[in-house]
């Protein structure tokens, strides 16, 4: 999808602002939506509060070293960069494009009536 098929969401200045965990995730609201963020070689990645599984909170998990974020309940773990099941479940974490720059830290939305449901 092109940059404009989104609604962009500021949620910060800087990356500083946020209250990360020492997991290296943290929780924000974001257009009425509760997202987890992760924070992973200076990159930031969003994606849904709850595990499409058993709606464990997926902050309350960790990165492991492949990069993918893992569910506290279970241990299935999910791509940070397009939410696929890599423990092979079949699962799928819905994910957010975020935009960092000089302007701040945005979360894209898609547009349209139920994108983001």
């Amino acid at each position: 999808m092109e940059a404009t098929d989104y609604s962009w969401i500021k949620i910060a200045d800087s990356a500083n602002e946020l209250i990360w965990q020492s997991n290296h995730m943290c929780i924000i609201e974001a257009d009425g939506k509760k997202l987890t963020l992760a924070l992973k070689d200076d990159r930031i990645f969003a994606f849904a509060h709850k595990c499409p599984h058993a709606s464990g909170i997926m902050a309350d998990g960790f990165i492991d070293a492949a990069g993918n974020v893992v569910c506290p309940l279970h241990r299935y773990r999910f791509s940070l960069q397009n939410g696929r099941n890599t423990s092979g479940e079949g699962y799928f974490l819905k994910t957010y494009p975020v935009k960092q720059g000089a302007e701040g830290i945005f979360v894209g939305f898609k547009k349209g009536f139920f994108a983001n449901f």
